[in-house]
């Protein structure tokens, strides 16, 4: 019997399953994503910008303190070496949020840098990932200088080097495993977010760095922009590991040459 004139056969309901959803508001983030990386958005790469400069500087400051001072632990025998040894290779494992706060009470108002005003700003960062960055490249650098010290010990004695001297002679022969423990340095600051967090405050547009950002985002739905950034991260720690490895075939090119 055919349809009365008026009434319509229903149809069935389509519901999409949650999981399709998802799919694309996946495939619609990640599109974003790398939309805003190829047009090379402003707000996206100012905040890009703003991480590399301060771990490039952290890391610089941690280099310029931690490579003396691990060539110092390496090469002289004193009272405690053995406990300094064991406190830089356990402050390689410092929880970040440990230093954030830390930082963050030396630099609040009723702390003692607190007149100088740097918390909440890029400077504060820059500290927090310098405490961070500093043992590594420290304890990385000692046990280098401590190999080619064993080494090399007998003929810097022959000729006469002290110790003092023959640091900065250790630190130039060990150049290349020096500058992968530079790199990281730099790969733990780069992805640092818990002490930058902390004495950072993440303002946009002041202290907000690609993992503070990162979190934000993600925690607000907006998946593009954590996405992107998160992308760019990743390619940073690539190409960490890539220079690293460079580093060390270069190294191994110039002793077996």
């Amino acid at each position: 019997m055919g349809a009365l004139p008026g009434n319509r056969e229903e149809q069935p309901l389509r519901i999409r399953h949650p999981a399709f959803r998802m799919d694309v508001m996946f495939t619609q983030s990640f599109g974003t994503a790398f939309e805003l990386i190829a047009t090379l958005d402003a707000q996206l790469f100012a905040i890009v910008g703003l991480s590399l400069q301060v771990s490039v500087i952290a890391v610089a400051v941690a280099a310029v303190i931690g490579l003396p001072l691990g060539a110092f632990v390496a090469v002289f025998d004193f009272r405690g070496r053995s406990a300094a040894i064991a406190l830089l290779n356990t402050l390689m494992g410092l929880p970040p949020v440990v230093v954030g706060l830390i930082v963050y009470l030396m630099l609040s108002r009723a702390g003692p840098l607190g007149p100088f005003g740097l918390l909440f700003t890029p400077t504060a960062m820059v500290i927090a990932q310098s405490i961070l960055v500093l043992p590594i490249i420290a304890a990385l650098t000692r046990q280098t200088v401590a190999d080619l010290y064993g080494e090399y010990t007998e003929q810097l004695q022959s000729l006469g080097v002290g110790p003092v001297r023959a640091i900065p002679t250790l630190l130039w022969d060990g150049r290349y495993s020096l500058l992968t423990a530079i790199l990281a340095g730099f790969g733990r600051a780069i992805a640092e977010v818990g002490a930058v967090l902390i004495v950072g405050g993440n303002i946009n547009h002041v202290t907000r760095v690609m993992t503070t950002t990162i979190a934000l985002e993600t925690s607000k739905g907006n998946l593009a922009i954590a996405l992107g950034l998160g992308i760019i991260l990743l390619a940073l720690a690539l190409a960490v590991n890539a220079g690293a490895l460079f580093v060390q075939g270069v190294a191994q090119r110039v002793e077996g040459g």
